[in-house]
């Protein structure tokens, strides 16, 4: 299914398996998202499932997200995210229900968004793997300088999208294809091996993988299948070369 579960990075540690061998892990605290609209194509004209995790004060619930919350019999969240529904998903889903960490399994592959560290303002090395100038030979305060960055009179200027400094970080990114090492429903842990982007605290969406979902649904539409050898003095499939004869 394409729908994820919104969590909050906690940080990073590691897990010994029966053979003894640390696996570095990120912990992600996943809280039961609860299911405030179920929108289809005939109302919206789109499928999708919108969940808010979290608890808000009454207080700062505006009118009309406090009749939106009610109506669905969920508690109001300090945010919403609508995950897009495929043909023939999410027919088991009700509103009120809620989507807990259960909803995957230990060794499933799955893609994990967030927003990476800010790191201010950034030079062209730091930001693009520039090499640098030359440090030695004559070369005075130019360590780290660009370099050229533009033409002569012909432009004249310099072409939109060029590599240079600014602001670094602070983007949404995906990491796909990482696999959950370890699941905890008592605490709502999900433990899942390697890195994830953005800093200790900050929301993540873990979702199951595209690519490998991809890769099973081929599988189980087109399986492979050994080819079967022909039979001495069968005839040859139409299209094939004719067989030469032996010498």
């Amino acid at each position: 299914m394409a729908i994820g579960l919104v969590g909050r990075k906690c940080g990073m540690t590691r897990v010994f398996t029966d053979a003894g061998v640390a696996v570095p892990v990120t912990v992600v605290e996943a809280l039961p998202n609860r299911i405030s609209q179920i929108k289809d194509e005939k109302a919206d004209g789109y499928r999708a499932v919108q969940i808010t995790v979290g608890s808000r004060r009454p207080s700062r619930v505006t009118k009309a997200l406090a009749g939106h919350f009610a109506k669905a019999n969920v508690a109001a969240g300090n945010l919403s995210r609508e995950f897009r529904l495929g043909k023939g998903e999410g027919e088991s889903l009700a509103t009120g229900s809620e989507l807990k960490v259960d909803m995957f399994q230990t060794g499933q592959i799955v893609d994990v968004t967030g927003t990476t560290v800010g790191k201010g303002f950034a030079g062209t090395m730091k930001r693009h793997n520039f090499k640098g100038g030359r440090k030695t030979h004559g070369n005075s305060l130019s360590h780290r300088s660009p370099g050229s960055i533009g033409q002569r009179q012909t432009p004249g200027r310099v072409f939109k999208g060029k590599r240079m400094s600014g602001h670094m970080g602070v983007r949404s990114r995906t990491i796909e294809n990482l696999r959950v090492v370890e699941i905890d429903v008592a605490r709502n842990l999900i433990l899942i091996s390697g890195a994830v982007p953005g800093a200790e605290g900050g929301q993540v969406v873990v979702r199951p993988s595209v690519k490998a979902t991809g890769q099973l649904r081929r599988q189980k539409l087109m399986p492979n299948k050994a080819p079967v050898a022909a039979k001495p003095g069968a005839a040859a499939p139409k299209g094939a070369a004719p067989a030469k004869p032996k010498k």
